[in-house]
């Protein structure tokens, strides 16, 4: 029954994958390349007849100018400008990193790795290569793993390299996209750059120093 769900999400993430790189404009050689698979890599991938890891996913998302969440639910798209990125050691280190994570969490949440095996249906020679790095972990069983000892998939994604600072600059720029247009306007404008810094002050202050301060120019101008 399990493995039945997993071929299907298998799929799914597959498709939704065909579809971001079409919308991208981006051919399943440039992935290739980019990766440093081969085309039937990507075909596999976008199939489903192979599992693809979160970090294979990142990897695509950066080079599809997404986020990542889009791979695997709706979020909204951004434009920006990116660094080039070598997303092939960019994924070999994110593997080493996801299973170290997935390691500290079972040993947090006081899973051994029979009881991760079970959730699989796999042996713990696998679990163990997981963890490790040693093997790539499909998404689609990260989810059940990361499910099965309570953690949100986002705990394994990408936080401090460099995948997630091209994140957080495409989140960034999709909430000031969100912006009334009169707003937008008074940011983009370099005359306004010292009112927007002495808000940013303010906003650090706490609300009884906020008070002090209002109660002190009080009494100067009465």
């Amino acid at each position: 029954m399990l493995d039945e769900r997993l071929i299907l999400r298998n799929r799914i993430i597959g498709l939704t994958v065909r579809s971001k790189r079409e919308q991208a404009g981006i051919t399943k050689r440039q992935c290739a390349e980019a990766l440093g698979v081969s085309t039937a890599t990507i075909t596999a991938f976008e199939t489903g007849r192979r599992p693809i890891s979160l970090p294979e996913l990142e990897a695509l998302a950066y080079l599809f100018d997404i986020p990542v969440q889009s791979l695997w639910g709706a979020k909204p798209e951004a434009d920006a400008e990116k660094p080039p990125l070598a997303l092939p050691e960019v994924i070999a280190l994110r593997q080493r990193i996801v299973g170290a994570r997935l390691r500290q969490a079972r040993i947090e949440s006081e899973y051994s790795k029979e009881d991760l095996a079970d959730m699989l249906g796999c042996s713990t020679n696998r679990i163990a290569a997981y963890e490790y790095g040693q093997q790539r972990i499909p998404l689609a069983e990260l989810e059940v793993l990361a499910d099965g000892i309570r953690r949100p998939l986002g705990y394994f994604l990408d936080h401090e390299g460099p995948l997630s600072q091209w994140e957080r600059r495409m989140e960034a720029w999709q909430r000031f996209q969100e912006l009334p247009n009169d707003v937008q306007e008074f940011v983009l404008r370099p005359s306004n750059v010292r009112y927007l810094e002495v808000a940013m002050r303010l906003a650090s202050i706490s609300a009884e120093e906020l008070r002090a301060i209002a109660e002190g120019l009080l009494e100067i101008t009465y």
